[in-house]
């Protein structure tokens, strides 16, 4: 296959899904440095869309799930959302759950849009890395001959 195309191809999924992204990268013959760089740009890309899309929408979803603020600032998600706050749902929302979902959840809670992107990028950039050193060592353990 064109690396361009494959390139595309690993973009794309990132955009959609981080760790599906970098295996299927590997699996079309990138490096691994392409590899993690592609599907980390396309999972800031679709961070990135989601946060200045739907900062409008934040007022409108509130009002249809909670009614109001006060009704959110009670629930067990904003106990949590206290506690680990921008940082840790910019660290751990590429693991857990995907970065466009992370990037939903941060502006449904009122998290200042630029500080929300920048730890999600942090947090995609180490993913991707910790994912590819992991993919790519772990196939070359098993697999020695690919």
């Amino acid at each position: 296959m064109d690396p361009n195309y494959s390139i595309l191809i690993v973009f794309l999924t990132g955009v959609a899904e981080l760790w599906l992204a970098i295996p299927l990268g590997l699996v079309l013959k990138l490096s691994p440095l392409s590899t993690a760089v592609t599907a980390a740009l396309g999972s800031v890309t679709s961070a990135l869309i989601v946060a200045f899309a739907g900062s409008n929408l934040r007022s409108r979803f509130l009002k249809w799930r909670y009614g109001s603020d006060e009704n959110l600032k009670k629930g067990r998600y904003f106990k949590i959302w206290n506690k680990y706050g921008v940082v840790g749902l910019g660290i751990l929302s590429p693991l857990l759950f995907g970065a466009p979902l992370g990037t939903v959840v941060g502006i449904i809670f009122g998290a200042d849009r630029n500080r929300l992107l920048l730890w999600i990028i942090i947090g995609i950039i180490i993913w991707s890395a910790g994912l590819t050193a992991a993919v790519y060592l772990g196939t070359i353990t098993i697999y020695p001959e690919i």
